[in-house]
């Protein structure tokens, strides 16, 4: 009696494609195996699966031959299934991991999936068709599958599409640092379902790919310049003892000199004052980082250095304060004071020629109408053309003389400095401004108005003439200094007072 074993076997390994399939599966392993890559591991699992399918024919064979033709038909097209399934694998890993990066292009590996999913399906229906199966049926049960299924899935399809989305457009890329919410660190995969971030802490954070969909995600550096440069902003608090500018200088020339780790020297350090505060000033230090994974380190290497840059110019960090003071006020002390602060603008005046012929007593009563006006670098201390009565006496800083001609062009005609004044001419005789002086630096200021000379001029008006001849020496000066060597501009005349002592009269209504 002949064994029905023999026969089944030759049926089920060489009636049909099982062999072929197994020898394309073992030909693709022995060509990806020496490619290597992150795809070796699924070639060894492939082949061990494939083996696996080509020995189950035997027990199909066994089946067969105990009479069991119908189950054996069933668990060899199942196996013959997933032969196939292996090779389509593995033409994938050959095609995506193989041959397109070696024509530099480097598709996104949901596309891959993509495709080797089609392959599986299309495999599957071929392998039911030749089974006798009717294809037709099967499309129309399944479109309500699918439609129950896609309405018990939205979140999971939410995140498959969403996955799919972020890789074609490649708004968020392996390797990217990114932050979302709270969370803070660099893209390590991308899935259907989720985006793995892995924090600086070593977590790993898996974020579902319809929340990235859904919500902001802030992407660190400049993809487009190929740069992870990431501007951070530190903030610190100095007491108001300190010129805002000088805190500014002193802290940007520490940060931008030193030679800190991570920190750019390609961009600009900048410090800014933000805001005022109860017993501070709030500033801001914006400075560049190279690399975002060290952040804190590198944050705290840039914040030692502008303490020490504050410790040197003898400031400290400062905290909301509130400050009350408990004084004995009484009659001395509010002299004492006083007479401190009187004296200290009578010292300013004695400094101006303008106010040389007024005896002790007139300027101290000049001195009381002064009043203390700061202005910052860049600032317009008065411009051309304007109508101010009132002059300034520099304490501190320097500023510029500019005056515009008749063609629209400025000329700078002096560096006033501390102890020089100008608006003399507004003070006195109510004449527009002949020049616009800005503010080179920051500048200190004492302001005198014409209500401070009136009551002197009522009581002496002969105190005019002697202003007037300072005023003419100063303007024939002025006009000197702004002719400059120019034929067309003409020099004030010699006999100036008399014609300011009639303005200067007439202006404090004094004939």
């Amino acid at each position: 009696m002949d064994n029905p074993l023999l026969p089944a076997l030759t049926a089920f390994y060489t009636g049909d494609e099982t062999l072929h399939l197994f020898f394309a599966t073992l030909a693709l392993g022995l060509v990806l195996l020496p490619a290597g890559g992150d795809g070796r591991t699924v070639v060894r699992q492939t082949l061990v699966f494939s083996l696996l399918c080509l020995l189950g024919n035997l027990g199909a064979a066994l089946l067969a031959a105990s009479g069991a033709a119908r189950p054996a038909a069933v668990l060899h097209g199942i196996l013959l299934l997933g032969l196939g399934i292996g090779v389509i694998r593995l033409v994938g890993l050959l095609v995506f991991r193989v041959l397109l990066p070696r024509l530099h292009v480097t598709p996104p590996r949901i596309l891959e999936d993509i495709v080797v999913i089609i392959g599986y399906v299309a495999w599957g229906l071929i392998r039911l068709s030749q089974s006798g199966v009717e294809l037709s049926s099967i499309v129309t049960t399944s479109a309500v599958i699918t439609a129950v299924i896609a309405f018990s899935m939205q979140d999971t399809l939410g995140n498959i599409l969403g996955g799919l989305a972020l890789q074609l457009d490649s708004s968020i890329q392996i390797g990217d640092w990114v932050k979302i919410d709270d969370v803070s660190g660099q893209v390590t995969d991308i899935r259907w379902r989720y985006t793995a971030i892995r924090t600086r802490n070593g977590e790993t954070v898996v974020v579902p790919n319809s929340l990235l969909m859904k919500g902001k995600v802030w992407v660190i550096g400049d993809r487009d310049q190929g740069t992870r440069l990431w501007r951070r902003t530190l903030h610190f608090n100095v007491g108001y003892v300190a010129q805002p500018a000088r805190v500014v200088a002193a802290v940007e020339g520490a940060v931008r000199e030193a030679n800190i780790p991570n920190v750019s020297r390609e961009r600009p350090v900048s410090c800014v004052l933000m805001e005022f505060g109860p017993g501070y000033g709030h500033y801001a230090l914006r400075y560049w980082m190279n690399d975002p994974a060290p952040d804190d380190p590198t944050d705290s290497a840039v914040r030692s250095h502008i303490y020490a840059a504050l410790r040197r110019s003898g400031w400290r960090l400062a905290l909301p304060e509130e400050m009350r003071y408990l004084v004995k006020n009484n009659a001395a002390l509010r002299s004492a004071t006083k007479s401190r602060e009187l004296q200290h603008r009578m010292d300013a005046l004695r400094s101006v020629s303008l106010f040389t012929q007024l005896t002790d007593e007139e300027c101290g009563r000049v001195a009381e109408h002064l009043v203390y006006a700061p202005f910052v670098a860049g600032d317009v201390l008065t411009r051309q053309g304007a109508i101010a009565h009132w002059l300034y006496i520099i304490l501190a800083g320097e500023a510029d003389v500019v005056r515009r001609d008749a063609e629209g062009e400025e000329h700078a005609l002096a560096r006033l400095k501390p102890g020089d004044f100008f608006g003399e001419m507004g003070l006195l005789t109510g004449e527009p401004r002949t020049a616009s002086v800005h503010a080179v630096t920051d500048v200190e200021c004492y302001r005198l108005d014409k209500t401070g000379l009136a009551e002197i001029m009522a009581d002496r008006p002969a105190i005019a003439e002697e202003l007037s001849a300072v005023l003419a020496a100063r303007s024939q000066q002025n006009e000197a200094a702004a002719a400059n060597g120019d034929p067309r501009r003409k020099v004030a005349p010699a006999g100036l007072g008399g014609a300011i002592v009639g303005r200067i009269r007439s202006f404090f209504n004094l004939e």
